[in-house]
């Protein structure tokens, strides 16, 4: 999956890249608002070398700042309670599934992004399931890691391309399904992480007819859950 977007209501507000509680306003709608911080991030790999090019990847780009590594999962779980974005790798000692849950539990907590050889969709539906806002392969990082970032900071989902079509399990150029104007809409925003409560609030409906659509799209697609429905929404270019 490419960039997915979203705007559930994220306990952060981010502009330009930047931790503001504050929208801009005034003059300041005419530029950049200035950064109060960078984003922080923790790199949980058990590869010394592997930690050491993703810091060299991400520590290009300004607003970005590496403030812990560990090579065990357990020992990234408190660094990463305390920063904005947690790359961790599921094949790796210390449990690191556990500790993808437990942080995705959290709130504040950070965004978890899997950067991970595994293309296997089973696997990326389960880190997906389990909490997880990004999910990338080691090979595509050079590419896609900054943007899968800066989605996440964002509130929104991040999947590769090349899972997004394994998880669709359909092809560009099969033909377009019969969803309706609404239910593509409802497609569009629980691709983008929103739960059935924040869609039905901006989309003025009840949370039992979000759920109902949401049943129906499944049915219609022949998807099972929401790895799987933000793997199609990528592939369609819906987000």
């Amino acid at each position: 999956m490419s960039g997915t977007a979203g705007h559930p209501s994220p306990t952060r507000a981010w502009e330009g890249g930047t931790h503001d509680a504050r929208p801009c306003r005034g003059l300041e709608s005419a530029r950049v608002c200035a950064p109060t911080r960078k984003i922080s991030l923790v790199l949980a790999d058990d590869h010394r070398v592997v930690r050491a090019g993703l810091r060299l990847l991400l520590e290009r780009v300004e607003e970005f700042e590496v403030v812990a590594e560990a090579g065990d999962a357990g020992e990234a779980l408190e660094p990463a309670r305390g920063a904005d974005v947690l790359l961790l790798d599921l094949n790796m000692p210390g449990r690191p599934l556990e500790v993808l849950a437990e942080l995705a539990g959290s709130s504040p907590g950070p965004a978890v992004v899997v950067l991970t050889m595994e293309d296997d969709p089973a696997f990326a539906r389960r880190a997906l399931d389990a909490g997880a806002r990004g999910y990338l392969l080691k090979r595509s990082a050079e590419e896609g890691l900054v943007d899968a970032v800066r989605a996440v900071v964002r509130g929104e989902v991040y999947v590769g391309h090349d899972v997004a079509a394994a998880l669709a399990g359909r092809s560009e150029a099969s033909p377009a399904d019969d969803l309706t104007p609404r239910e593509t809409e409802v497609l569009r925003l629980i691709a983008r992480g929103e739960t059935n409560a924040e869609i039905a609030a901006e989309l003025e409906l009840s949370v039992r007819t979000v759920e109902t659509h949401r049943t129906r799209i499944q049915q219609k697609l022949g998807l099972a859950g929401r790895p799987e429905l933000v793997g199609y929404a990528l592939e369609r270019r819906l987000i």
